[in-house]
Order: structure tokens, then C-alpha cells, then sequence
């Protein structure tokens, strides 16, 4: 589930992620993303805020990941994409 423009809610996993992705057009347009109301994220999660971030990109902005949790913060660790997303 979406929040407006820039905020999920639940899970970001393999089976949300192919939904979430069809409105990759206007998450995060602005440049920030918050996932404060994200329970937890898997791989598919991960690869879904890459793609925001390489959109983002593409439109001249940086991806601004807000409010998410210590397990969505670990897994990206985990994948080395820690330096790649950009978490406040």
C-alpha cells in the first residue's frame, strides 16, 4: 500500500514488489521515500528501491530514503547496496 506520492506501507516483498513497481513513475518523484510504515523488505524489496534510485537518477535527483527500519537498513548491508541507497 501507497501513502501518496513518496510513503509505503507493509511489506516490501516478491509479492507486493511486481505491484509497487507498477507505480514506480510517482514514488519518490519528489525525491524522497519513506518507509517508516514498511514492516520489513526482502531482496525484491531491495531490487524495488534501487529502481526508484536509478529512476530518481534519471531525472537529475538523488533518492532520499527516510524512516526506515534497523532490518531494511541490515539486509542492504548485508547486499553492500548501503552505499549505493542513500538512508537518512
Amino acid at each position: 500500500m501507497t501513502t501518496g506520492q513518496g510513503a509505503l506501507q507493509g511489506e516490501l516483498n516478491f509479492t507486493r514488489v511486481p505491484q509497487l513497481l507498477a507505480q514506480a513513475e510517482v514514488l519518490g518523484v519528489d525525491g524522497t521515500l519513506d518507509l517508516g510504515g514498511v514492516s520489513n523488505a526482502d531482496s525484491a524489496g531491495l531490487a524495488l528501491l534501487l529502481e526508484l534510485s536509478r529512476r530518481s537518477k534519471a531525472r537529475g535527483k538523488h533518492l532520499s530514503i527516510r524512516g526506515a527500519n534497523e532490518q531494511i537498513i541490515q539486509l542492504a548491508r548485508f547486499f553492500g547496496l548501503d552505499k549505493i541507497l542513500r538512508f537518512e
